[in-house]
């Protein structure tokens, strides 16, 4: 399979590197990063990190694998404070949170190799990793079949696999099987995560159900500019409701919804942060058919507004912590969700909508606690939402309902340092 994979990659890239080197040079998106992925620089990089007798290599696909890895990069300093750690992240966006959030943590963030054999195994010569770590996501058979013809233990964490993923990975399971046997653990986070792979073929000694990373997330300041002064950028005296990593379709329900409840809650303030930052101007003029004033986080300072925008990059938990109310995005849509425990941690009440796939154990429990309320439709949003501003008490059992639903989970990193220990 290995061998095949790369005769396929070899012949694609004969036929169309032209047009592929064509297209990286005029997008300075893939122009700033390909070079690096290929692994230009990355001695000089890792030259600047202390050098040490083991060497610890954490990789994360994007913002949401980064933000799963920063507990356990943080558990793995405490524990081993002597070891070089290395993080690799594949997408622009994840990079920039990775070093927000692990620079601390971590000894070194770099971009992750793009999977050609030759790159692959020039990341793994200068790493020097004694122990592989993939958060969640981002499977590639060069660096697996590498790690393991070298004897590194591999160790994938918060693994999940979703009904969409489950049908790839059966249609191919002659691809996927050999690749995830090249795993030293796949630690999943349910049992019905567990019970798919062992399904596909996976031994169930491979398969530890360790949780959800996840569930230790905690309070974070992602940004350097203080929360006081993140505080002044918002009106005073109002109840602040965000909207977390919202998509298309979702804000116009989200603003309409406010426009409806304005008139017998005039203290009921709207924050969007979407997915995609650079959405900032969309939103804005959907605002706009509403005669609604907006003010974006990118102007820096204080404006007198209707909605507020937060056009950034990684400073999502540190409105959460500001905000009365979350709504979760990608969840009103067909997005999967995204992550409810970062709300929740910030003891306030939690909606989302009924696309929670990717999180749906974290949304489950949530709800059984009753920190959460999972809405279907936007009559349903405007009545959870009415009910919630009408009732303080409400708000603050909800909320404190939700933070001791993650607090209960505290145990999740030792099980994970538990399983790494095995290794180092």
């Amino acid at each position: 399979m290995f061998v095949l994979y790369n005769i396929l990659q070899l012949a694609f890239l004969l036929v169309f590197s032209p047009l592929i080197t064509l297209f990286v040079a005029c997008s300075s998106k893939y122009r700033d990063r390909v070079p690096a992925r290929l692994s230009a620089g990355i001695a000089q990089k890792l030259s600047t990190c202390k050098s040490t007798a083991r060497t610890i290599w954490v990789h994360a696909l994007s913002v949401g694998e980064v933000t799963s890895a920063v507990p356990l990069v943080r558990g793995l300093r405490a524990k081993y404070p002597g070891d070089r750690i290395v993080v690799s992240v594949t997408t622009r966006s994840g990079k920039k949170v990775a070093e927000t959030l692990l620079s601390s943590s971590a000894d070194c963030i770099i971009d992750g190799p793009l999977d050609l054999l030759p790159v692959v195994q020039r990341f793994i010569n200068h790493i020097h990793p004694n122990l592989f770590i993939l958060v969640e996501t981002d499977f590639w058979p060069n660096i697996l079949l590498c790690l393991k013809k070298k004897e590194i233990p591999t160790i994938l964490v918060n693994g999940r696999v979703s009904e969409k993923s489950m049908t790839r990975y059966q249609r191919l399971r002659f691809f996927f099987l050999p690749m995830f046997q090249c795993f030293s653990f796949l630690s999943m986070q349910t049992l019905r995560d567990k019970e798919k792979m062992e399904f596909l073929g996976i031994s169930q000694g491979m398969l530890p159900i360790l949780g959800n990373l996840k569930f230790a997330t905690r309070p974070q300041q992602g940004n350097t500019d203080s929360p006081s002064f993140l505080a002044d950028l918002l009106p005073k005296d109002r109840i602040l409701f965000i909207a977390g990593s919202t998509h298309p379709g979702e804000e116009l329900i989200l603003i309409d919804v406010y426009v409806g409840l304005r008139d017998n809650h005039p203290e009921l303030f709207l924050i969007i942060a979407p997915r995609d930052p650079r959405r900032a101007k969309e939103i804005a003029d959907l605002a706009a058919g509403y005669n609604l004033q907006t003010s974006l986080r990118s102007h820096g300072v204080f404006l007198a507004s209707d909605i507020f925008v937060l056009d950034s990059i990684g400073e999502l938990v540190d409105f959460y912590a500001l905000a009365d109310l979350a709504f979760v995005g990608g969840s009103l849509v067909e997005k999967g969700g995204h992550n409810p425990i970062e709300p929740a941690a910030m003891s306030i009440p939690v909606l989302f909508g009924p696309h929670m796939e990717d999180f749906s154990e974290i949304a489950d429990s949530l709800v059984s606690a009753c920190g959460a309320v999972k809405i279907d439709s936007k009559q349903e949003i405007s009545k959870v939402l009415s009910g919630l501003l009408n009732d303080s008490d409400r708000r603050s059992q909800m909320g404190l309902a939700a933070q001791k639903c993650v607090l209960e989970r505290h145990d999740i990193i030792a099980k994970h340092l538990d399983l790494i220990a095995k290794f180092l």
